[in-house]
């Protein structure tokens, strides 16, 4: 007998009764935790979104071609809107990563709303929406804080919310924090903390990454572009591979993933990486880090490129300098890191879509939405993109970012003169002791 049943048997009927049914529900909502996979409520099937003449077109092909042709148009037409927004430039590409995160949000939102419609649940969808809205504020605050410090520095306002920026951030997490509070319900506490849980991990999964993957476009785009294109690589080429050579499985969890598709998407995916590499590199709009230019209120992507973007002479390895019959090899530095950003999209990547996949089968699901016909939702085509993200983002700070002197230089444009004053006494002196500056003669 539970201790609220104990505490209910001390005499007064009605608090008996009520504790009673307290505990009735209380055992129902418990038993979430222990049923088994087969007892989760059922997500509505999603419809098919197949275009009208697309059907027409294919109607007298198998199922499983059919499937190939729809996937493949689907993909072509995706990957040419794609290379139309790199070409209007990084504040698109920004665009693009916001609208993406909103609609994975909103996509993996709807399946817990799906799943525990029938409780009514208080402030749900509100509240996920709310604290999705202060995430981002957060974020994409401190983004402009770090990037946009000159154009913050003109405006007052701009200021004032900058100078207070984590501070009204946290407020706003507090308010929807109090909300939640407010909006308890009796009968269902478990499941209303459930959904709470949903949500926070729904925005780690979401908006962390996405503001990952602009930090990294902010180091150039090449380091946007090659990761995200290292994923859609391996994709298609393991899709290619497991169609026409897949006989042995590789994962319960996706039974239509194949070793065949596994190793040549690996090996299609590093080769890929390597030329494409070597290719962005050579453009200055690919190589460059992307910066704000407050006169002209325009991203800008004009430097001098760094070693790792400039052509070096490498000795061939012996074994291959047998193969080959070449004693030296020249190359871009980008294109080795591109070797380790090829290997993780291709034997680490997958992984996301696995996990994706085991999300989808804990809820009876085929596909997250049906916004993209072949294809599922959009979290289904960007499952693997979130571990990449933080991967590069993790690479370039432990490998290849040095200390950025502009950035460094926004940071001092905003401190007080008597600040910079100070800046200026210390680093003269530094530099006297280092022997760069001649020490002044004036008494």
């Amino acid at each position: 007998m539970s201790a609220r049943r104990r505490r209910g048997a001390g005499g007064d009927p009605d608090t008996e009764n009520g504790s009673d049914k307290e505990v009735d529900v209380d055992d129902r909502f418990g038993d979430l935790d222990l049923r088994n996979d087969s007892d989760i409520p059922e997500v509505p099937p999603s419809t098919d979104s197949t275009p009208e003449i697309l059907k027409r077109a294919l109607s007298g092909v198998s199922a499983r071609w059919k499937n190939w042709w729809i996937r493949g148009i689907l993909t072509l037409l995706m990957i040419l809107l794609f290379f139309f927004i790199i070409y209007l430039g990084s504040f698109m590409l920004m665009f693009l990563v916001l609208s993406i995160q909103v609609k994975c949000f909103h996509e993996i939102i709807t399946i817990g709303y799906r799943v525990y419609h029938s409780y009514d649940l208080p402030w749900f969808r509100t509240l996920s929406w709310y604290f999705l809205l202060c995430v981002n504020y957060f974020f994409y605050g401190e983004t402009v804080a770090d990037y946009f410090a000159t154009f913050v520095q003109r405006r007052e306002q701009l200021q004032f919310l900058i100078r207070y920026h984590r501070f009204i951030s946290f407020a706003l997490y507090l308010t929807g924090f109090c909300m939640f509070v407010l909006s308890l319900v009796k009968r269902q506490y478990r499941l209303q903390f459930y959904m709470f849980a949903w949500t926070h991990v729904t925005l780690l999964i979401t908006v962390t990454q996405s503001h990952l993957v602009i930090q990294n476009l902010f180091e150039g785009m090449i380091w946007f572009l090659v990761p995200i294109s290292s994923v859609i690589c391996n994709d298609i080429t393991a899709y290619i591979f497991g169609f026409f050579f897949g006989r042995t499985p590789l994962i319960k969890l996706s039974p239509k993933k194949t070793w065949e598709g596994f190793i040549g998407g690996f090996f299609s995916t590093v080769v890929f990486g390597f030329i494409f590499s070597y290719l962005l590199a050579q453009h200055e709009y690919f190589v460059c880090p992307v910066e704000y230019n407050s006169e002209t209120n325009r991203f800008v992507t004009e430097c001098e490129p760094s070693e790792l973007f400039q052509i070096q002479k490498y000795s061939v390895p012996p074994l291959l300098k047998t193969v080959l019959g070449w004693e030296t090899v020249n190359m871009y530095p980008f294109q080795m890191h591109s070797i380790a950003l090829s290997t993780f999209a291709s034997l680490i990547g997958p992984f996301g879509g696995f996990f994706a996949s085991g999300f989808k089968r804990a809820f009876k699901i085929k596909d997250f939405a049906d916004t993209i016909p072949g294809h599922g939702g959009i979290m289904d085509r960007f499952d693997c993109q979130y571990l990449m993200a933080t991967f590069v983002h993790v690479y370039i700070t432990s490998f290849i970012r040095g200390p950025n002197p502009s950035k460094l230089l926004k940071q001092l444009l905003v401190l007080q003169p008597e600040q910079q004053l100070n800046v200026y006494k210390t680093l003269k002196s530094h530099l006297i002791e280092k022997g760069i500056l001649q020490p002044s003669t004036k008494g």
